[in-house]
């Protein structure tokens, strides 16, 4: 079978809001370490791993004997209302990493179920449907979680079941913040905050929920301490913080275990996905016992936390810790971010390269300004693919190559990576004189 016909048979059966990565979309066969193969033999170092999902890289010994155990058993699936020593096991370690005191956590299978249920617990602990976001958000693909994502190319409908009120994000390269310095950047989103209580809500507000480093919208990232003012005011009004670090959690920034710890302060909520099941169905939601135990009926997961997922989370949180792929993404992230800093200084196009650890982003403009590049952006996107490399794509107007390869990159790959995304870069954009 050629990927040409994949491909029409893809299009003949799914809908055509499914985006498809490359003019001619790969298909991804086999992986090891930092590296996929597709379907034509090609070979490629992956700087994005499913989406920040392959946080330990592919084929990982420890990860798949774990899952084999579990499977050698029988018990794929039991559903919640029967112990699961796997979920259980899975769920202290998650307790006792988030630093909420006396937390519980709720299983999910993806981001956008963890959101959907922080929502849920955060408006019954409030008696509230009044939620505070920020622009240029993104928190999945559910009816509530869209309903609180702050980027216009992916709010599929304009119906919403929450009363949404919408903050600055503190971004640095646009927006009416962005002319400040980073001490002024936070007294006036503050001072936003309070505004927005004080004129579009009815004081009850249930949440705020908030990434610490925007995922889609292009790993925008607010200046450090934001959320510990806005926390203040929260506290002034019992409305609950949640952290959304289904991008950000277990390490990844480098400095710091979860997103949120960049700010100096502890949320209500907590949800995490993505890198803790290493492409594995595993997401949830962990918070203080008051809060998540404010849900007034029964409720469970038919998959959440189910003993295969578990088993991989499990091995993943273990590997994790024993080889401190924290500090490795520390690490490495600078290599790439110095690299990248200094081979694009000067370069028009470049407004900004940002990111923390191994969550890095470059942003395009057109030469003189800030106005977003979208067209330079896909072929730098299309030359790293030509020259052996996998990156992402996002931000608010397409116009952000990002990156986040698994935690396990090791030093030699990073500027194997980095002299790809270079190269790609020089020859899309024009080089000054």
């Amino acid at each position: 079978m050629t990927s040409d016909d994949l491909l029409a048979r893809h299009r003949a059966v799914l809908p055509s809001w499914m985006p498809l990565y490359y003019d001619e979309p790969i298909e991804l066969v086999a992986g090891s370490g930092r590296r996929v193969t597709d379907a034509q033999g090609r070979s490629y170092l992956d700087f994005f791993g499913g989406v920040l999902t392959n946080m330990i890289g592919y084929d990982i010994p420890e990860i798949r004997e774990a899952v084999e155990r579990q499977l050698r058993t029988g018990i794929v699936h039991s559903s919640t209302l029967y112990l699961i020593r796997q979920q259980v096991e899975l769920a202290e370690k998650v307790a006792r990493l988030s630093g909420i005191p006396d937390a519980r956590v709720f299983f999910t299978n993806s981001g956008t179920e963890a959101n959907e249920a922080a929502l849920l617990v955060a408006t019954n602990y409030r008696r509230s449907h009044q939620i505070l976001a920020v622009r240029n958000s993104y928190h999945g693909r559910s009816y509530a979680a869209m309903g609180v994502t702050g980027n216009r190319g992916w709010s599929a409908s304009a119906l919403n079941p929450l009363q949404v009120a919408w903050l600055h994000s503190g971004e640095r390269v646009r927006g009416l913040l962005a002319r400040l310095g980073e001490a002024d950047r936070i007294d006036a989103a503050v001072e936003d905050l309070r505004e927005v209580l004080a004129t579009q809500t009815a004081g009850d507000v249930a949440c705020l929920i908030a990434e610490p480093i925007q995922g889609v919208g292009g790993f925008v990232a607010p200046p450090d301490g934001l959320f510990a003012g806005w926390k203040k005011v929260l506290d002034e009004h019992g409305i609950l913080l949640v952290s959304d670090e289904v991008q950000t959690g277990w390490g990844r920034t480098g400095e710091h275990f979860w997103g949120y710890q960049a700010h100096g302060v502890t949320p209500d909520l907590l949800t995490f996905a993505k890198g803790v099941g290493n492409g594995f169905a595993l997401a949830g939601v962990v918070g203080r016992a008051e809060v998540l135990e404010s849900v007034p009926a029964i409720s469970f997961s038919t998959f959440g936390g189910n003993p295969i997922s578990t088993a991989a989370g499990n091995a993943v949180l273990d590997y994790l810790r024993e080889h401190d792929l924290q500090a490795n993404a520390a690490r490495v992230g600078a290599i790439l971010a110095d690299g990248l800093r200094a081979a694009t200084a000067g370069l028009d196009r470049v407004a900004e390269v940002r990111g923390r650890g191994l969550m890095l982003a470059v942003e395009f403009v057109r030469p003189g300004g800030t106005e977003p590049d979208p067209a330079t952006t896909a072929q730098v996107f299309e030359a790293c693919r030509a020259g052996g490399l996998l990156v992402g794509k996002g931000g608010l107007y397409g116009n952000v190559i990002r990156m986040g390869p698994p935690l396990t990159l090791t030093e030699d790959e990073a500027r194997e990576g980095l002299a790809i995304l270079v190269d790609a870069i020089r020859s899309s954009v024009e080089v000054p004189a």
